[in-house]
Parts: structure tokens; sequence; C-alpha cells
């Protein structure tokens, strides 16, 4: 009863120093915004599962690299390398993601070729300049050598005689992944907490919003709903960026001319702490990367002041990491 009366009291608290100006901020924003959907449940055999998958390192052609190696979790899910290195030291072509809050999106990888986190979590560990696994029947085979395999997976498929297989591995390491959620306090703002943002803030969501960048980085995520051209406006995108990777994104995947130069939208969840940027990391500075979307995909240029204020925002979509997944 005493823990309910102070959150009632806070609520009333809260719609007390709720301005006319910070509802029509609040009731703008939640027309291209949401907080983020229910994540997995991190308690159930599968997700367990899917957790230890993910930490394993005999998953790998050297038996030390692991999904957490380019992914670590107590990092926001990034390893802030430009391309991360593989089993045998070589670098791909692509930024590697952060895997918190990727389980609403529209697809994975940069180009879009993975409909699904299953599907995603069965190329790193098979592909050549990443974990190196010669083949699925290998990544089973190490998986039945292990007594705890067996029980875990029996546990999270009890219905099948023969659980531990590929496929199974890829869907209970999705399942984890769907546990990685960072609700943050622009959630709490959206819900009518208006103190979560400071004033710097609402005006950096402002800016957001009439500079335009609700076209790619909308709903829960900011981002990650769609696939774009990077250099809409202003292109190709490498003259800006100064990338020597001239990536030609889902075309490479499609072989389509429209294509061409088209990514996936990331997230902007976190994102003060998933440097560098872009698809191929070539942009170290979030205020440098930021200029250069402003430029390329709706040709304006920012002042330092607008920059500034909408990366105060940024910081607003920064959650803590969830414990349960450490």
């Amino acid at each position: 009863m005493l823990f309910t009366s102070c959150v009632n009291q806070g609520s009333k608290q809260e719609e007390k120093n709720m301005t006319e100006a910070d509802m029509k901020l609040i009731e703008t924003a939640k027309n291209y915004f949401s907080k983020l959907p229910e994540p997995n449940d991190p308690t159930t055999p599968m997700a367990l599962l899917g957790k230890k998958l993910y930490y394993d390192e005999t998953l790998s052609a050297n038996g030390k690299m692991s999904c957490n190696t380019c992914h670590p979790i107590s990092n926001y899910g990034v390893d802030n390398e430009r391309t991360s290195p593989g089993h045998d030291g070589t670098r791909g072509t692509r930024n590697s993601p952060t895997t918190f809050n990727a389980y609403f999106h529209v697809a994975q990888f940069w180009d879009g070729r993975s409909p699904d986190l299953a599907d995603q979590a069965k190329g790193p560990v098979l592909n050549p300049i990443e974990m190196g696994m010669k083949s699925d029947v290998d990544v089973v085979s190490t998986l039945k050598n292990s007594t705890e395999y067996a029980e875990m997976f029996k546990k999270a498929f009890p219905e099948q005689s023969d659980p531990i297989t590929f496929d199974n591995f890829a869907l209970a390491v999705a399942d984890f992944e769907g546990t990685l959620a960072t609700p943050a306090a622009f959630d709490a703002f959206l819900d009518g907490a208006v103190t979560m943002l400071d004033d710097n803030q609402k005006e950096g969501l402002s800016l957001f919003i009439e500079t335009g960048c609700i076209a790619c980085h909308i709903g829960p995520g900011l981002g990650g709903n769609m696939m774009q051209r990077f250099g809409l406006v202003h292109g190709p995108y490498w003259e800006f960026t100064g990338s020597d990777l001239k990536d030609e994104g889902k075309y490479t995947v499609t072989g389509v001319e429209s294509d061409k130069n088209v990514f996936k939208s990331p997230s902007l969840r976190n994102i003060e702490k998933t440097a560098p940027y872009f698809h191929d990391g070539s942009v170290e500075s979030l205020e440098e990367a930021v200029r250069i979307m402003a430029f390329t995909q709706l040709g304006k240029e920012l002042s330092k002041e607008e920059i500034d204020k909408m990366i105060s925002f940024f910081k607003s979509l920064t959650g803590k990491i969830p414990d349960h997944a450490l």
C-alpha cells in the first residue's frame, strides 16, 4: 500500500510539473515512437540455453570466440571496433552491430539478408572469417559431446527425441537475444514522466522530429524497422564518410539496381555507447555521424549547437545493461 501510494503521489507530481509544451511534445513523440516491446522471459529453459550458447567459445574454429566476442553483453553488445577480427585474425568488412534491442527489428544484418534472429544466429558461427566452424554438422557434434547441453536442450525442447540440432541451436540463441531489452529514460518520458528528460534533451527531441530524422528513425527502436539508401539526398555516402570500403549494401544480396547502397537504418537505442558508426564503422564521433546523416539523408546542415542538443536527447535512449544477461 505504501509503495502504491508513493507511485501515485509521484505520478500526480509529474502531472503537476507538466507544462502545456511538455504535453504537446509527449503527444507528438507518441506519433512516431513507442516504448520497447515486451522482451522474452530470461528464466525459461530456452533462454538459459541460449545464454550459454551465446558465451560458448567451443563453437569456433580456434576455441576462443563466441557471440559475446564481437557482441559483448558487458559493453552494450558491441566491441567498439571498426570491423571485428575473426578466428584467424582476418577482419570482416562490416561493423558488428549491437545485439541489444534487435529482437523486434524488421530484419537482421546491415543488408537485411536475415528475416529474424534465429536465421541470423546461423551465420557467424559458420562464416569462414568469423567463428569459422566448418559446417552445421560440426556445430551439432560439438554440442553433443557435452552432457550439460544434452540436459539443457532436452529441457528447452521437451517434445523432441533428438533436440540437439542446428535449427534448435539458432532458436535458443535467438530466444536469449530476445531478452536483451534496455528500457531507458525516454520510455518513462513517453509514459508521462516529464522530468526524465532535461530541457536540453527535450529541445533535442523536438529538433530530431523537426529536422526530419523521423523519416527513418521511428518506432520503439528509433530505427531498425526499415531499409534505406545511405546517400539519399547527397551521395555516394563514402565521399562524406571517407570510407575506403565501397559497400553497396542490399544490392550485394539481391543484385537489384534500386538496392544499391541500401542498408538497415540502425536503432538509436544506446547509440552513445556503440561507436564507431555506420555499416563500415568509418566514423568514430557521434557528432560527425549526426552531421553526415543530416546532410546525406536530409540535405540539411546542422549547427554545432543543434548537434549537441540532439546528442543530449540520444543520451536519454541509453538504458541499463540487463543483469540477467551478464
